[in-house]
């Protein structure tokens, strides 16, 4: 396979998308005016028929579709599934999806399912198999891989770097894209108390294809990655600072739960896409952009939430539609 940067510049340019979520897909779908392209779970939509082969159809006739998966469990030392695999890339070839992605993460041990996306120890072992399974999936698929940076809550026993050294390493090794998720960046700045910026500048920022933005439940022991609340906006301004760096191929807003008015919605997805314009034209004009030193500090003063509501959310997050 080529090297994945020159095959990210060859990869189209979707705009600003939306996840399709079974509670919104009716108005979802009639929104292409503001929405230019759609992210589904291909767990909801692998092999089924009925009514989620009936929204998949009429997805793919008015929208470009790419999925973001849940259950490769790529850190895991079980081996891949291939029969996830061979449903997985009838999906891809189905809805002629550019990219696919999965998440930095596992979700199985010994063939049990977690039902969670639980962080990898962050060894060279650990990037050794990780990017032994990229290379395995990118050439069964024959599409781009991206892998998405995770929401973490504790730091695994065994760890021998930090979490942007890890995604540094393991992408760059496997040679594969990133899904950089800036709302994951921030909560884990709140969570383990890093510099988000630092963190941005530390990663392969041009190895990014695409971009997940999302809200989060504030506490003060944790602040919660749940997709069922308003973007913050430090999260638009660590968009920002990544849009002014990089060409990204696709943005989106994800949204899973507590939904609100979809016009509410819409709103965030038109904030996105200004603030992509507005990048646009900066790199246009050949301006430099703003350094970290100069955006204002990000509150990290949040309401408490307890270990209940924390394992009801996540457990929320990876059912959703």
């Amino acid at each position: 396979m080529p090297d994945f940067l020159d095959t990210k510049k060859r990869l189209p340019n979707l705009g600003i998308g939306l996840g399709l979520r079974r509670e919104l897909a009716s108005q979802t779908l009639e929104s292409r005016g503001r929405i230019d392209w759609l992210e589904l779970v291909p767990e909801n939509y692998m092999g089924l028929g009925g009514a989620c082969r009936e929204r998949l159809e009429s997805a793919r006739e008015k929208f470009p579709l790419v999925t973001h998966g849940i259950n490769l469990s790529i850190g895991s030392t079980d081996d891949l599934n291939s029969e996830y695999l061979s449903k997985l890339k009838k999906l891809l070839d189905f809805v002629d999806a550019p990219w696919f992605s999965d998440h930095l993460c596992f979700t199985s041990c010994d063939g049990i399912y977690m039902h969670d996306l639980l962080p990898v120890p962050r060894s060279r072992e650990a990037i050794d198999l990780i990017a032994e399974k990229v290379k395995r999936i990118q050439g069964t698929i024959e599409r781009p891989f991206l892998l998405e940076n995770i929401s973490y809550y504790m730091n695994v026993p065994g760890c021998e770097m930090n979490d942007s050294q890890f995604l540094a390493q393991v992408v760059e090794k496997a040679d594969c894209g990133l899904l950089l998720d800036v709302n994951n960046v921030y909560v884990n700045s709140l969570n383990h108390h890093f510099d988000p910026f630092q963190y941005l500048d530390q990663i392969p920022l041009e190895r990014t294809v695409q971009i997940h933005v999302a809200g989060h439940k504030q506490g003060c022991e944790h602040v919660i990655d749940t997709h069922g609340a308003p973007v913050v906006e430090p999260v638009f301004e660590l968009l920002q600072y990544v849009l002014e760096r990089i060409d990204a191929n696709g943005v989106m807003l994800e949204r899973d739960q507590n939904f609100p008015e979809f016009e509410e919605i819409l709103s965030e997805v038109d904030r996105i896409r200004e603030i992509s314009a507005a990048a646009s034209e900066l790199k246009a004009q050949g301006k430099a952009p703003k350094s970290a030193s100069a955006i204002k500090q990000l509150e990290r003063k949040q309401p408490t939430v307890s270990r209940k509501e924390l394992a009801e959310v996540k457990h929320a997050r990876v059912l959703s539609a």
